[in-house]
């Protein structure tokens, strides 16, 4: 395949694909599978390790064929599967993409890329709180994290100010460890699924509802989250070494939007059902599209978007 494009001596690598694949998470490793059994050249670039937020995943028991599995074990699995079909270039972020015709160019740290096609399989980042002490403490006891840095809170008082899934999760995977959690959720009920709700209370898990975090406290290192009861307006505090914080996730879409690819008011990418957005030739899957943050759900609209660029390469 030639597309006519030459790089200047001495440049970073030149590629020249049918399609190219932006975030190697479990939504681009599927889609990197199914593009190249399709018949499709296709790289996956990924601006960090590929594995994407489900390697933070302390536990994983509701994808299929899996009772129970650490989510870094899962993504190894998935990584060395896709390995077997398609090239993964790892901490290669992608800087710019253009077009020229009906080519897109990619500029990326390594190199430039040009591709026929693009899914935009860029996932999501952790959202922040915005509270005083956040920033400051930010590796001193605050993190986003619990399969990073749950063990060095082991036999210590930590708070999780979330309790949807995420938090539910990562407070049930810190007591198992030996951390003492406590839940901390805006909302005046438990947010999490009903199994998780049932294993907190089983745990004895604090989980504080209606209560809003106003700061992180301390001076070289976390010592206490303040936080204000929404139903009395008491302002109150827990003294603790460490905080984790699952508030929510913001989608990784500046990229495609550079490139007129409509979003929802959130940042979310918006799709049809054969995940092609509302520019031909670029298709998004997984959390990047706001649907539902399973990993399950992730893997099948790569494959999805993956079939559909091949059958808008190939067969029209």
């Amino acid at each position: 395949m030639d597309f006519g494009f030459v790089l200047p001596t001495g440049s970073r690598e030149s590629k020249d694909v049918d399609l190219a694949i932006i975030g190697g998470g479990p939504a681009g490793l599927s889609a990197g599978i199914y593009a190249k059994r399709a018949g499709l050249e296709a790289i996956i670039i990924d601006k960090g390790n590929a594995g994407g937020l489900a390697e933070e995943a302390p536990y994983v028991e509701n994808y299929l064929g899996y009772k129970g599995i650490k989510g870094e074990e899962l993504v190894k699995e998935f990584k060395e599967h896709a390995m077997d079909y398609v090239e993964i270039s790892e901490r290669n972020e992608v800087k710019e993409i253009t077009k020229e015709g009906d080519i897109f160019i990619i500029n990326a740290e390594k190199g430039e890329y040009k591709a026929k096609a693009i899914i935009f399989a860029t996932g999501t980042t952790h959202k922040t709180l915005g509270v005083p002490g956040e920033k400051e403490l930010f590796g001193k006891g605050v993190s986003y994290c619990v399969t990073c840095d749950g063990y060095f809170y082991r036999g210590k008082k930590v708070a999780v100010i979330g309790g949807g899934n995420s938090g539910a999760i990562a407070a049930i995977y810190l007591k198992d460890i030996g951390v003492e959690p406590v839940v901390l959720e805006y909302m005046p009920k438990f947010m999490c699924e009903k199994a998780y709700e049932n294993i907190i209370k089983d745990r004895k898990i604090p989980y504080y509802t209606n209560v809003q975090v106003t700061s992180i406290e301390g001076k070289d290192k976390v010592e206490k989250v303040v936080y204000k009861d929404r139903a009395t307006g008491e302002i109150n505090e827990i003294q603790v070494d460490g905080v984790f914080i699952y508030v929510g996730l913001i989608p990784i879409s500046d990229l495609a939007k550079k490139l007129g690819v409509k979003t929802d008011e959130r940042g979310y990418i918006n799709v049809d059902l054969k995940m092609r957005t509302n520019v031909p030739r670029i298709y998004a899957a997984g959390d990047v599209t706001g649907y539902a943050g399973q990993i399950i759900i992730a893997a099948g609209q790569g494959a999805m978007a993956a079939l559909s660029a091949y059958e808008d390469l190939m067969l029209h």
